[in-house]
């Protein structure tokens, strides 16, 4: 059995400006959309790429990591007169149908950075985990997680104090109340008519419902979604149905996320979580808002990089990361994937993002650990010179030693820009598998109790997502998005192709690529990477030992993905670069 894991899947939108429509005229439904195109990416679904979906165009672009029939979703939006943002939320919308609520979810979390051209102002919005109120003792939340095989990756426990209040949906709907162009309703079409009308079974899916089938089967009302009549799962080929989720859906496009969040669907959630031994209230879910902030910026060689600031963690790790290859001159050395001197520096920046700031701060108390001051370039070097003089405490081992989630960007011609992260933040459903008309609750309290001890109850959870914009003399350039145990890495090495190395993001995302190192038994750090991608006369030149993991394997391999798409901002050509793996596309008109 293969088990595909999805931590944050990811997706990129660019697209044209175009008069608003009047409502009547737009239907977004797949059914709607020119012969054929529908039939061709729901068989694209099954297909596995083994290098990036390209496409470009002057009016726009959509790109995904999984899931191309979201992508396609995405454009018709934009086809139909809608900007940036109902693009994205459209794509991201969609892309939950499609995962079955497995990886990502309408009750997941959602954070998104937008660039608005006609006042050059970038805004951040944080839709991510909020902790339960009642949870006074987050130390006995039930549960743990373990990668290192496949019962771990299971859970450990069932129970309802494991589900955290997600923003997911309260985030489509704050953002397109603020710069949204066609009738919130129109979002939802392609995603209803795919729950109501059936999805073909991938062999990703399958996957999953095998690996999930005794939680799958604990609760009645999962049960009756995801088994058959019979007691079997649903196998590639089958034809999957949601209706159930069709009706929440079209609640949603009609009344609003207060559905979900003031209405039925919240005083449904509340008693299942309570019947599993939860503390969420409906107060938890009334109160829920979004937050809107400043970005954070840093300069970075000829460009701007704008991201998540926190509560979100992500974000001061990847700018840092960038100041960091920045001080240690990757710039201008060999590419990675040609000098072990640059793939070594590289592993070892890497490295940094992996440790919580907490670590970082107490090894080198007289560097300043604030968010605003890891965007800086001499704190970068400060900090460059104690890894090269081995001051982190982890430690790669000797060659000799013994031996998920959903991101989406948009961009159009008027140079809007929006960049989404989602993410159910647990593996596939979850073990408790807890699901209210539709939609998927997760288990992310399971392996996060310090995280969530550390704060008041009540408070917002950081995550660890990546999405930005690149800014060059003030025009907006780029937009990427990551996902994936090792989004991290990959995100640093993504970035560093573009604005060191000057790659194309098509390029950026072929160049081969690091993965999640792991720990061996002596706390020795292990690098991996894909199998066949490096030379192995550069692998065995760095230094450390590494790990080559096949395709197979890549999710337990620690994989990280990242999308992007570009902008001339002379010709205004859009380039759009999907995963190179996966059933990634990328389309564009």
């Amino acid at each position: 059995m293969r088990i595909r894991l999805l931590a944050l899947p990811l997706m990129l939108v660019l697209g044209a400006p175009a008069c608003r429509p009047a409502a009547t005229a737009v239907d977004l439904s797949p059914s709607q959309w020119p012969a054929g195109e529908y039939d061709q990416f729901i068989r694209a679904q099954g297909v596995d790429r083994t290098s990036a979906g390209a496409a470009s165009g002057s009016n726009g672009a959509v790109t995904v990591a999984y899931n191309g029939l979201a992508a396609r979703a995405g454009l018709e939006a934009l086809k139909q007169g809608g900007n940036a943002i109902d693009a994205a939320m459209t794509a991201a919308v969609t892309q939950v149908a499609l995962t079955a609520g497995a990886p990502i979810s309408y009750f997941g979390i959602m954070s998104l950075v937008y660039y608005e051209a006609s006042s050059g102002k970038v805004y951040t919005m944080n839709a991510e985990w909020n902790t339960v109120r009642g949870e006074t003792s987050p130390g006995t939340i039930p549960g743990s997680l373990n990668m290192s095989s496949l019962e771990g990756l299971r859970g450990t426990a069932a129970s309802g104090r494991t589900a955290l209040v997600g923003g997911f949906m309260k985030g489509v709907g704050a953002a397109h109340d603020r710069f949204g162009r066609l009738p919130f309703a129109h979002l939802f079409e392609p995603a209803i008519e795919i729950a109501e009308g059936g999805m073909p079974v991938t062999s990703h899916l399958a996957d999953k419902f095998e690996f999930r089938h005794e939680d799958l089967s604990r609760l009645p009302e999962t049960r009756a979604l995801f088994i058959k009549d019979d007691g079997s799962d649903y196998v590639t080929g089958d034809t999957f149905t949601q209706p159930a989720l069709a009706e929440t859906l079209r609640a949603v496009a009609l009344q609003g996320t207060d559905y979900m969040y003031k209405g039925p669907w919240a005083k449904k959630l509340v008693a299942a979580i309570a019947a599993d031994g939860g503390k969420m209230t409906e107060a938890d879910l009334a109160s829920y808002d979004v937050i809107w902030d400043e970005p954070l910026v840093a300069t970075v060689g000829d460009y701007e990089i704008y991201t998540n600031r926190p509560p979100n963690a992500g974000g001061p790790s990847l700018i840092e990361a960038q100041l960091l290859a920045e001080a240690a001159g990757l710039a201008g050395d060999a590419a990675p994937s040609q000098s072990a001197a640059t793939l070594r520096k590289l592993l070892d920046i890497s490295m940094v993002g992996l440790l919580p700031p907490a670590t970082i701060a107490q090894l080198f108390p007289d560097l300043d650990p604030s968010a605003d001051a890891r965007l800086t370039p001499a704190r970068a070097a400060a900090l460059w010179k104690r890894i090269e003089a081995g001051g982190l405490p982890m430690r790669w081992k000797s060659p000799s030693s013994p031996g998920h989630s959903d991101d989406v960007v948009a961009i159009d011609s008027d140079g809007n820009i929006a960049a989404i992260t989602q993410s159910i933040n647990c593996v596939d459903w979850g073990r408790t598998a807890i699901n209210i008309d539709g939609i998927s609750i997760g288990d992310p309290a399971s392996f996060q109790q310090a995280a969530i001890a550390a704060l008041p109850p009540g408070s917002r959870l950081p995550a660890p997502t990546e999405t930005g914009i690149l800014l060059k003399d003030g025009t907006a350039v780029l937009g990427f998005a990551s996902m994936g145990s090792g989004l991290h890495i990959r995100t640093l090495q993504a970035l560093l192709g573009v604005i060191g190395f000057g790659m194309t993001v098509e390029e950026a995302v072929n160049a081969p690529d690091l993965l999640m190192p792991t720990v061996d038994s002596a706390g020795q750090w292990v690098a991996r990477v894909p199998e066949g991608r490096f030379e192995k006369s550069v692998l065995d030149a760095i230094g450390y030992a590494y790990q080559e993991i096949p395709a197979s394997r890549m999710r337990f391999g620690g994989e990280g993905l990242w999308v992007g798409i570009s902008r001339d901002p002379v010709t205004g050509l859009l380039r759009a670069a999907s995963h190179n793996r996966n059933n990634s596309a990328a389309v564009a008109w």
